[in-house]
């Protein structure tokens, strides 16, 4: 049996990446409001299961949400380990503290669209990795590219420091094809094994590298 460790780490900072970006997608909402065209409030994106799952530091509480405040992107950037305000059964609810955003144009409808795909994809990759890649790494060892996932890691952090732009534009970009590279080295890692779960993984693997088109 391998050590699953490289691959805990790679979600690990996949999920400081969703969490930074759901932050930004729940701080364009606020200025929409939930019922305005375009809003992203009511979507789900990952479980709270997933969050709880993983591992916390060493000699850190279980749970840190009594009394926490509410954060925002930019704070939850250039701090990743702060965590969120935990719900009511225990998952973390990331509360944006919002920035003032110009009227939703055209162009920011566009930007909300690309985040959103971005963030859907995020989300389903970690669910592909913890659920079946996880259990293949256990079985069979297979290359995993961490620089790649921290790369991405820094990229979303680096993206929530920018307001609407050019520089945002090129950031959220970045993420999409940085994420691209992650989910085509993944399917390359597991090309060779011999397996049925390996079929289904890259099958979904797959189906996320369709929702990310070249932009």
């Amino acid at each position: 049996m391998t050590s699953p460790a490289p691959l805990v780490a790679s979600i690990s900072h996949q999920m400081v990446a969703l969490q930074t970006l759901q932050l930004l997608q729940q701080e364009w909402d606020w200025v929409d409001g939930p019922g305005a065209p375009g809003s992203l409030r009511d979507q789900d994106h990952v479980p709270a299961s997933a969050m709880r799952a993983l591992p916390r530091p060493e000699g850190e509480e279980e749970d840190r949400g009594v009394g926490a405040r509410n954060v925002s992107a930019r704070e939850w950037a250039c701090c990743p380990e702060v965590e969120g305000v935990q719900g009511a059964q225990g998952g973390a609810e990331l509360l944006p503290f919002p920035r003032d955003r110009g009227p939703c144009t055209l162009a920011s409808r566009a930007m909300r669209s690309a985040l959103a795909r971005v963030v859907d994809s995020t989300s389903e990759l970690v669910s592909v990795e913890r659920t079946l890649l996880g259990p293949l790494q256990q079985e069979r060892s297979f290359p995993i590219h961490l620089k790649d996932s921290v790369e991405f890691r820094n990229i979303c952090s680096h993206l929530a420091l920018q307001m609407e732009g050019q520089q945002f534009d090129r950031d959220l970009n970045a993420a999409h094809q940085c994420l691209k590279t992650i989910v085509k080295k993944l399917i390359q890692s597991l090309a060779n094994l011999p397996s049925d779960a390996h079929l289904v993984a890259c099958a979904s693997l797959r189906q996320i590298l369709q929702n990310l088109p070249d932009t």
